[in-house]
């Protein structure tokens, strides 16, 4: 079984608690289908920059995307209304 990077939650600074595999383990697949100029430029980033998982790549770096997009749409606290944060997948549908 391998570890990944939300396997482990410390708490009270020492102690290491495994979270359950429930809790994190993924079961949607996502199909990214790339043209070959974009899959060239992914396979050299990868082998530049030593990316040892492209899925895990991947996954990163939309979200950090999709966060920092919630982070900058956060309203502030002089801003009205309520928060918006899924409402348009209710607006969508």
């Amino acid at each position: 079984m391998v570890q990944g990077y939300f396997s482990i939650k410390y708490k009270a600074g020492l102690k290491r608690v495994h979270l359950t595999e429930e809790k994190i383990k993924r079961t949607t697949n996502l199909t990214l289908r790339l043209n070959e100029r974009e899959a060239k430029a992914l396979n050299i980033y990868c082998q530049r920059f030593r990316v040892r998982s492209k899925s895990d790549f991947m996954r990163r770096t939309i979200m950090q995307a999709i966060i920092g997009r919630f982070d900058a749409e956060h309203p502030t606290l002089w801003e009205q209304g309520e928060l918006t944060l899924f409402s348009h997948e209710l607006k969508n549908n």
